[in-house]
């Protein structure tokens, strides 16, 4: 049985040397120009002194230049390509294919990992990427679990899946909280933590006990998941189906809610692997120790894992 890859974002230096340590073999973070919804922003030398912190503990790290691009977005993309290379980073983490063309055109030695977040969604289309070179994707969030496994038996790449953390609903790239706010006269800048001390969300008319966080960065508005994945108490099924890479996806959480979580999968992980009758009886402690530190009116589910989509 393989073990898979356990994959946890950072938003800073910080928050990877702690990751690292409660036994993450990847750390995914942003960049500070091409990156979409990542916990925090990365400079090019930030980024030089992460690679040499996580190849120093063996590990990998891979970054995001995941950005929905326009016209203007691709001047400079290949200088900047170029520079990431140089910092060491294992993967770079794409959803645009004017990355994957720019990396090819300059002759870029790096991996690249397909997450395009809704359209991941079948094997014929994960086995394209692979066919152009991609040696990894993400799956979209809301596949259910046979449709995990059979996408898993049929793909000739690696394959990627988000087991704990929010998911995003909604994307624009117009900047709607801001305008909001200075159209009211109120002048904020999504750039300063202004707009998530505020703790925006909307709520639904016949649903005003579940709130969707509302996100905003350089690449637009991001309205979120009203709950959080956790699949801790439900690992067997993607480890029996060989899933490479497990992602805990750290956005709008503290650096100590990641550290908790990710050593609670490392541990999980490890105990399945080595006695499966062992999880069972640890696996609903565990996700009690999550809830413990969850934060309020956000809860725990399995997503889409067990949910059958009918449009």
């Amino acid at each position: 049985m393989t073990r898979p890859e356990l994959l946890a974002t950072a938003a800073d230096l910080e928050e990877l040397k702690l990751v690292l340590d409660a036994g993450a073999d990847a750390v995914n973070i942003g960049g500070s120009r091409y990156a979409l919804r990542t916990t925090g922003r990365f400079s090019l030398e930030e980024i030089k002194q992460a690679a040499t912190l996580v190849h120093q503990a063996n590990k990998k790290l891979y970054l995001s230049v995941n950005s929905v691009m326009h016209n203007e977005d691709l001047d400079g993309l290949s200088s900047y390509l170029k520079s990431v290379t140089d910092t060491g980073v294992d993967a770079i983490v794409f959803s645009d294919p004017a990355v994957l063309m720019t990396v090819r055109e300059e002759g870029l030695a790096i991996p690249l990992h397909w997450s395009a977040d809704i359209i991941s969604t079948n094997y014929q289309t994960v086995n394209y990427w692979g066919k152009k070179g991609v040696q990894r994707a993400e799956l979209a969030r809301e596949l259910n679990m046979d449709e995990i496994i059979e996408l898993k038996e049929n793909a000739g790449i690696e394959i990627q899946v988000q087991v704990h953390g929010i998911m995003c609903i909604f994307h624009s790239k117009r900047e709607l909280v801001s305008n909001y706010f200075n159209q009211a006269g109120q002048k904020v800048d999504h750039r300063s933590d202004h707009l998530k001390s505020r703790r925006l969300f909307l709520k639904e008319e016949k649903r005003q006990d579940q709130e969707y966080p509302i996100y905003e960065d350089d690449q637009g508005t991001h309205i979120m998941s009203s709950e959080d994945i956790c699949m801790i108490d439900q690992l067997p099924e993607l480890i029996d189906a060989g899933i490479d890479s497990f992602k805990i996806e750290g956005l709008m959480k503290p650096a100590s809610y990641m550290e908790k979580v990710v050593r609670l999968y490392r541990k999980a992980i490890a105990v399945y692997l080595e006695d499966s009758k062992s999880y069972r009886n640890q696996a609903n402690e565990w996700r009690r120790e999550i809830e413990q530190i969850q934060p309020q009116g956000r809860p725990l589910t399995t997503g889409f894992f067990y949910k059958e989509q009918i449009f």
